[in-house]
Protein backbone atom coordinates (compact mmCIF):
# COMPACT_ATOMS: atom_id res chain seq x y z
CA UNK A 1 0.00 0.00 0.00
CA UNK A 2 2.64 2.14 1.27
CA UNK A 3 4.56 1.32 -2.43
CA UNK A 4 1.14 2.56 -4.24
CA UNK A 5 1.07 6.01 -3.19
CA UNK A 6 4.98 6.16 -3.24
CA UNK A 7 4.97 5.31 -6.91
CA UNK A 8 2.40 7.97 -7.50
CA UNK A 9 4.65 10.46 -6.77
CA UNK A 10 2.50 10.71 -3.17
CA UNK A 11 4.28 13.28 -0.86
CA UNK A 12 5.16 13.24 3.07
CA UNK A 13 3.68 9.66 3.29
CA UNK A 14 3.50 9.02 7.26
CA UNK A 15 2.35 5.50 8.56
CA UNK A 16 1.11 5.53 11.90
CA UNK A 17 0.75 2.52 14.32
CA UNK A 18 -3.23 2.56 15.66
CA UNK A 19 -2.71 -0.90 17.24
CA UNK A 20 -3.76 -0.76 20.64
CA UNK A 21 -4.87 2.76 20.16
CA UNK A 22 -8.20 2.53 17.92
CA UNK A 23 -11.00 0.10 16.91
CA UNK A 24 -11.04 1.84 13.87
CA UNK A 25 -8.47 0.45 12.21
CA UNK A 26 -4.45 -0.85 12.69
CA UNK A 27 -2.37 1.60 10.99
CA UNK A 28 -3.21 5.16 8.89
CA UNK A 29 -1.14 6.03 6.05
CA UNK A 30 -1.23 9.91 5.30
CA UNK A 31 0.27 11.47 2.65
CA UNK A 32 -0.07 14.66 0.09
CA UNK A 33 -0.23 15.01 -3.61
CA UNK A 34 0.57 18.41 -4.56
CA UNK A 35 -2.85 19.04 -6.71
CA UNK A 36 -6.89 18.13 -6.25
CA UNK A 37 -6.10 15.97 -9.72
CA UNK A 38 -3.36 14.32 -7.88
CA UNK A 39 -5.00 13.59 -4.94
CA UNK A 40 -7.83 12.22 -6.47
CA UNK A 41 -5.30 10.15 -9.08
CA UNK A 42 -3.47 8.59 -6.11
CA UNK A 43 -7.38 7.04 -4.54
CA UNK A 44 -8.24 6.13 -7.69
CA UNK A 45 -5.04 3.92 -8.18
CA UNK A 46 -4.67 2.66 -5.01
CA UNK A 47 -8.10 1.62 -4.39
CA UNK A 48 -7.68 -0.05 -8.12
CA UNK A 49 -4.72 -1.80 -6.63
CA UNK A 50 -5.88 -2.78 -3.75
CA UNK A 51 -9.02 -4.61 -5.67
CA UNK A 52 -6.29 -6.01 -8.37
CA UNK A 53 -3.79 -7.24 -6.12
CA UNK A 54 -5.60 -8.34 -2.87
CA UNK A 55 -9.49 -8.73 -4.00
CA UNK A 56 -10.70 -5.61 -1.79
CA UNK A 57 -13.40 -3.49 -2.36
CA UNK A 58 -11.91 -0.03 -0.96
CA UNK A 59 -14.37 2.25 0.61
CA UNK A 60 -13.38 6.05 -0.41
CA UNK A 61 -15.02 9.41 0.42
CA UNK A 62 -14.00 13.23 -0.67
CA UNK A 63 -12.51 12.12 -4.46
CA UNK A 64 -14.98 14.49 -6.08
CA UNK A 65 -13.56 17.64 -4.25
CA UNK A 66 -9.66 16.24 -4.20
CA UNK A 67 -8.79 18.57 -1.29
CA UNK A 68 -9.00 14.99 1.18
CA UNK A 69 -9.53 11.60 -0.05
CA UNK A 70 -10.22 8.63 2.88
CA UNK A 71 -9.70 5.85 1.36
CA UNK A 72 -10.91 2.82 4.21
CA UNK A 73 -9.23 -0.70 3.37
CA UNK A 74 -10.67 -1.96 7.02
CA UNK A 75 -7.07 -3.02 8.43
CA UNK A 76 -5.67 0.49 6.97
CA UNK A 77 -6.78 3.99 6.90
CA UNK A 78 -5.21 6.15 4.11
CA UNK A 79 -5.96 9.99 4.15
CA UNK A 80 -4.85 11.79 0.51
CA UNK A 81 -4.48 15.40 1.47
CA UNK A 82 -3.85 18.86 -0.18
CA UNK A 83 -0.86 19.94 1.16
CA UNK A 84 -2.63 23.09 2.71
CA UNK A 85 -5.70 21.10 3.95
CA UNK A 86 -3.08 18.93 5.68
CA UNK A 87 -1.75 21.16 6.98
CA UNK A 88 -5.56 22.76 8.49
CA UNK A 89 -6.77 19.73 10.18
CA UNK A 90 -3.01 18.11 11.19
CA UNK A 91 -3.40 14.65 11.94
CA UNK A 92 -0.36 13.70 12.71
CA UNK A 93 -0.39 15.66 15.74
CA UNK A 94 -3.56 14.07 16.94
CA UNK A 95 -2.44 10.50 15.95
CA UNK A 96 1.70 10.27 16.41
CA UNK A 97 3.05 9.12 19.51
CA UNK A 98 4.56 11.81 21.96
CA UNK A 99 8.57 12.22 20.28
CA UNK A 100 7.70 10.04 17.31
CA UNK A 101 9.23 12.97 14.11
CA UNK A 102 6.04 13.26 11.59
CA UNK A 103 8.48 13.39 8.20
CA UNK A 104 9.44 9.50 9.33
CA UNK A 105 8.04 6.78 7.04
CA UNK A 106 8.49 3.19 6.85
CA UNK A 107 7.75 0.62 3.37
CA UNK A 108 8.02 -2.18 5.58
CA UNK A 109 4.70 -2.24 7.06
CA UNK A 110 1.92 -2.37 5.91
CA UNK A 111 2.44 -3.86 2.43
Amino acid sequence: MLESVDDDKAEDIVQIDLRGRSDVADYMVICSGRSSRQVAAISEKLADRMKQTFGMNAKMEGKETGDWVLIDTGDVIVHVFRPEVREFYQLEKMWLPAGQVAGARSLSQPG
